[in-house]
């Protein structure tokens, strides 16, 4: 049984690799072929394909059958699902700013508090 927890550890080590990052950066624009997304690497179809296949498990892409084409999609759900999960930390920690700059602010309106 796959968990949540193993779903992010693929998906993050899947965008650990700077080629995979940039190949979905340009699937962000649209679905493309193996062909279109090996052009500006200086490696292989098949590694490409390779790079393809890891970000296949980590649920980030997808690849469907137009005729002769296969080609691959991002999957805007996982990636939302990791922006989630990400956000949940990004806005306890704003909280814990607010807090910590609502307490400065109040300090500061002690210590500049008219004196008798």
């Amino acid at each position: 049984m796959v968990t949540d927890a193993d779903r992010l550890d693929r998906a993050f080590m899947a965008l650990a690799d700077p080629a995979r990052r940039s190949i979905i950066a340009h699937l962000s624009r649209g679905p493309a072929t193996v062909n279109e997304l090996a052009a500006p690497f200086n490696i292989t179809k098949q590694a490409v394909s390779r790079h393809i296949q890891v970000l296949e498990q980590a649920e980030l892409v997808t690849r469907s059958r137009d005729a002769q084409r296969r080609p691959v999609h991002l999957n805007a759900a996982r990636l939302e699902a990791l922006t989630a999960w990400i956000d949940q930390y990004r806005l306890v920690r704003e909280s814990q700013f607010r807090a910590l700059d609502d307490l400065l602010e109040s300090k500061a309106r002690i210590g500049h508090a008219p004196k008798d």
